[in-house]
């Protein structure tokens, strides 16, 4: 069977939906009755309504991921801690480009020096 490549509001919703539970466009773009990504990318750039929706479904995708992270520390085991801690990076990394207001670095910048001002007067001025 072809992958559907009209758009609808109902394949939009699942994905979407997916999206926010975590999961890569990637696989749902490999699932069964889904479109490719280019579909998926071409259908962001013609409606706008799906755009604002997939933004949104990404930015739950971030929340998604740190709800992950805790659950991935508490059910790791001695022997699996270099994996545990490398999934915990990466969902980190991805929850921070995704959200970055909320979950990317946090940059403390202090600007120090002097500024120095010189007038020049003239006569007329005083």
């Amino acid at each position: 069977m072809a992958r559907p490549s009209d758009y609808t509001p109902k394949t939009a919703d699942a994905i979407c939906e997916r999206l926010a539970d975590g999961d890569s466009l990637r696989s749902i773009c490999g699932a069964k009755n889904m479109p490719n990504k280019a579909t998926v990318f071409r259908w962001l750039g013609a409606h706008p309504e799906f755009r604002d929706q997939y933004a949104r479904a990404r930015e739950s995708q971030a929340d998604s991921y740190v709800d992950d992270i805790a659950d991935i520390a508490d059910l790791a085991k001695p022997e699996d801690v270099a994996v545990a801690r490398l999934r915990v990076d990466a969902r980190k990394w991805a929850a921070g480009k995704l959200r970055p207001k909320v979950y990317g670095d946090k940059l403390d910048i202090e600007q120090t020096g002097r500024i120095a001002l010189t007038l020049n007067r003239t006569e007329s001025d005083l």
